[in-house]
């Protein structure tokens, strides 16, 4: 008897589920399928199930085709799975392509290709969703296609770009119907806008959305000159719209929770920040500007818009190897940001206070933990908060939650401390004469 075994949520149920419920049942003679819990979908962050679990396996039961159905509670379930059912076939959707080629060495591994223009993304969202265009110069999504699947009312719908080779390519690897070469006939198909490209193109395309009245999230920095960036967030908001720098540290919720423990008092006055970070590490290697933005929007968060000098510093190897120091001064306070690439260099986030530390280890720009050390105090205070995937669900939440308020200023990241950011990006990257360097 060949067994085979399928995983899923099963949410609002539909023609695609059916569709590779039947594909699994023909890959072998017994079918078992997992569908998830309330609580493990929580814990990997899927923000958006909508049915009751009792439902979603009474919808998997009367397809006739499953012989066997398990609850799937836990990460890592499904080698435990494989070895208590004696599994010939792994069944999952092509969603999830190569992410389980690891279980091959237990069993096969078979991905089906999903049901186009059908999920349950689209059925969410009371009757409205919102269609996400990418515009890019990439085959590669920036993580909008996977992570807008956990949020409620969007649905990532077509790809634009100036070249023809990567916009097929792209559509083959996301599934998508259509690309379009036209950017305006683009921008009538979408109601957001997710730039995802390289340089000065940013704003380009940025502006453009803008001016269709599209809400836009831009990969960051937008621009590297402050002015730019004022006048595109001038224009969102005469258009009623909104423009998101896609900087996930400030949505996430660890992250926000570190900033009012300090702003409430935890460690006393703060005396200093240091943030280092290697763009080696940093979201898969992103360019030195991505890197450090995220960093400068750290140390505003925490420390406010009112800096009153930048000094830096940079040794220099060759092309691809160096190590930048940026000393931030406030009125009382000094944060100190560290970048690097080619380099071997620790990634840490501290916060150092009158009344003790606070430390985020390791990639502190994914913050899900964060630990203080309070003066006098016989043990750590730990914080820790769930994060998942690539952080950039959370901004896709929170605008959505925006959207649905008719609300254009951002919450999480205000309109001043946008353009205090942008005026420390174009200090510290050299596009204003008034830099300093040490």
């Amino acid at each position: 008897m060949r067994r085979v075994i399928t995983y899923g949520t099963f949410d609002l149920f539909h023609q695609g589920h059916y569709n590779i419920l039947k594909r699994a049942k023909a890959q072998g003679d017994y079918l078992i399928v997992g569908v998830t819990s309330e609580s493990y979908d929580i814990e990997r962050g899927k923000l958006n199930v909508r049915d009751s679990l009792l439902t979603r396996i009474e919808n998997v039961r009367r397809t006739g085709f499953a012989d066997e159905i398990i609850i799937e509670e836990y990460q890592g379930q499904k080698l435990s799975d494989i070895l208590k059912y004696n599994i010939d076939v792994l069944v999952l959707g092509s969603d999830w392509r190569g992410r389980f080629d690891y279980l091959k060495k237990y069993c096969e591994v078979i991905y089906l290709e999903r049901t186009k223009n059908i999920s349950s993304t689209l059925l969410r969202g009371q009757g409205h969703t919102y269609r996400i265009g990418v515009v890019t110069d990439s085959p590669w999504d920036g993580g909008i296609f996977w992570e807008s699947k956990y949020v409620s009312g969007l649905h990532t719908e077509c790809v634009y770009s100036e070249n023809r080779t990567t916009a097929e390519r792209f559509c083959e690897k996301y599934e998508l119907n259509s690309f379009e070469l036209d950017l305006d006939a683009f921008l009538g198909m979408v109601d957001i806008v997710y730039v995802h490209t390289e340089g000065k193109s940013r704003e380009r395309f940025t502006r453009r959305a803008l001016e269709a009245g599209k809400y836009v999230i831009c990969d960051s920095p937008i621009a590297l000159e402050a002015d730019t960036v004022a006048g595109l967030m001038d224009l969102a908001r005469q258009k009623r719209v909104m423009l998101f720098e896609k900087i996930t540290l400030a949505y996430l919720r660890a992250f926000n929770q570190l900033v009012w423990q300090i702003h409430g008092g935890l460690l006393g006055n703060i005396m200093a920040v240091r943030a280092s970070v290697s763009s080696e590490i940093f979201n898969a290697g992103s360019s030195f500007t991505d890197t450090l933005e995220c960093a400068l929007c750290a140390v505003i968060k925490l420390l406010g818009t009112d800096w009153r000098q930048i000094r830096t510093n940079r040794v220099q190897e060759d092309e691809d190897s160096f190590y930048e120091i940026i000393s931030i001064e406030y009125p009382h306070t000094i944060a100190t940001v560290e970048v690097s690439a080619g380099l071997d260099m620790e990634s840490r986030f501290t916060v150092i206070g009158s009344n003790g530390r606070l430390d985020v280890p390791d990639d502190w720009w994914n913050t899900g933990y964060f630990e203080a050390r309070i003066t006098g105090a016989d043990s750590l205070k730990r914080f820790c908060f769930n994060f998942e995937g690539n952080g950039l669900r959370y901004l896709l939440q929170e605008m959505m939650i925006m959207m649905s308020d008719r609300r254009t200023d951002n919450a999480r990241l205000f309109y001043e401390e946008s353009l205090a950011l942008a005026r420390m990006m174009e200090k510290v990257c050299g596009s204003a004469p008034c830099t300093e360097k040490a």
